[in-house]
């Protein structure tokens, strides 16, 4: 597959691209960065099944979308956050365990919170991450009192099957066999590097508060909590926040300084103004600054419409995170906070159905909008669908490349 291209120093041109926008300068022109998931899939001919559970068929996938499309990273097989079994193996001496699931992991662990294709879903489907209820009301002070021992002992046998009686054989199996396939995991994707296609991440981190929705209370749950146990709603996030800042510090042992840390947002689109205030800002905040503070560059996913909340990021340090928005208006998050944080952000999935035209016109009104200074990164806003239209998934490419130069 590969061709007569100086890949290294197509990485190196990539790389300085994202990295002039990243810190609010003009590049030579405007990163397109991928978001292809289970298209990559449908584009090489294989089911999302295959893209979750097969390392050399999701890995051959991402490098046809990559190669075939030119996007400027490329990422590999997906997989499902799983916060608590990286909190849950913190210690003083040990590297992060991947707080993340993909297909064997679920065949190994029996994720409850979440359904996989092949397994409980038809093979062409995406996973889906449905949460339950793991932590009772009544059960707030002993979380607040140690949430790493409460996800150990309460949470992990309750979402995991596999782990529902902790020291049995079981249960000491699936463990075993869970850091084996962490460490085949680890070695697959790094192909893509050898395509000079850089990735966007390499860690991630967690808002507090979005830890109790998505894995002790449930979302529900959570937000009702706000006005049910209001105190208890803020002692938690407050003792999470500790546990996650500590996090941060030990993956600055393993990831180099500057890399990007993800921050994926459930909860934010739920509060009022107000709430996201006194409920949900105060210990992300923390987590972002202190992330900053040990080098990494944050990139928080404010999911869902953030605008009635844009002003908060002019509170982080300048020039120091990344915002990337799924509903938002762009243009009017370029007016608010362009000249404090770099923007990531782009077509809704419902464009890449439509035509190349009308991809082009999007990209034509939106970089007119937003590229100028610099600052910005084109993404599409949210994974693209298995069933998006090659031709309008490269007329992307093809707008930025005519439209998006500096």
């Amino acid at each position: 597959m590969k061709m007569d291209v100086n890949y290294e120093e197509l990485y190196g041109q990539r790389r300085e691209r994202i990295s002039r926008a990243i810190h609010l300068k003009e590049p030579d022109r405007v990163p397109l960065v991928e978001s292809h998931g289970y298209f990559a899939a449908r584009h090489a001919g294989i089911t999302s099944h295959d893209f979750l559970f097969d390392y050399e068929k999701a890995g051959a996938a991402s490098v046809k979308a990559a190669v075939d499309f030119g996007y400027d990273t490329a990422s590999g097989m997906n997989s499902l956050g799983a916060l608590p079994l990286t909190l849950a193996f913190m210690g003083e001496d040990a590297s992060l365990m991947p707080g993340w699931v993909n297909g064997p992991v679920h065949d190994i662990l029996g994720v409850r919170y979440a359904r996989f294709p092949g397994r409980e879903l038809p093979p062409d489907s995406p996973f889906q991450f449905i949460g339950e209820e793991y932590m009772k009301a009544e059960e707030y002070p002993r979380f607040i009192e140690d949430p790493v021992a409460f996800t150990a002992e309460k949470i992990l046998p309750r979402s995991l099957r596999s782990l529902e009686k902790p020291g049995s054989a079981k249960a000491m199996a699936a463990m075993y066999k869970w850091g084996m396939e962490c460490r085949r995991s680890a070695e697959a994707g790094a192909e893509l590097k050898g395509f000079g296609f850089p990735g966007f991440t390499e860690g991630m981190s967690y808002a507090p508060l979005d830890y109790v929705g998505d894995f002790a209370r449930d979302i529900k749950n959570t937000l009702l909590d706000c006005y049910r146990r209001p105190d208890e709603v803020k002692q938690a996030a407050e003792a999470l926040k500790t546990v996650i800042v500590y996090m941060g510090r030990i993956m600055a042992k393993t990831i180099p300084p500057g890399a990007v840390v993800f921050i994926p947002l459930h909860l934010n689109e739920y509060f009022s103004p107000q709430q996201y205030r006194e409920f949900y800002w105060p210990t992300l905040k923390d987590v972002v600054e202190d992330l900053v503070r040990v080098g990494f560059t944050p990139e928080v996913f404010y999911e869902g419409q953030h605008a009635a909340h844009l002003e908060t990021i002019l509170e982080l340090p300048k020039g120091k995170t990344i915002s990337r928005f799924e509903k938002t208006d762009l243009a009017k998050a370029k007016r608010v906070i362009g000249d404090h944080s770099c923007i990531v952000g782009g077509p809704p999935s419902s464009l890449f159905f439509s035509s190349p035209a009308k991809v082009e016109a999007y990209v034509r009104s939106l970089l007119a909008e937003v590229k100028q200074g610099g600052g910005f990164i084109l993404s599409p806003s949210v994974p693209l669908p298995a069933e998006a239209k090659p031709e309008c998934v490269k007329a992307l490419m093809d707008a930025v490349k005519k439209y998006g130069t500096y």
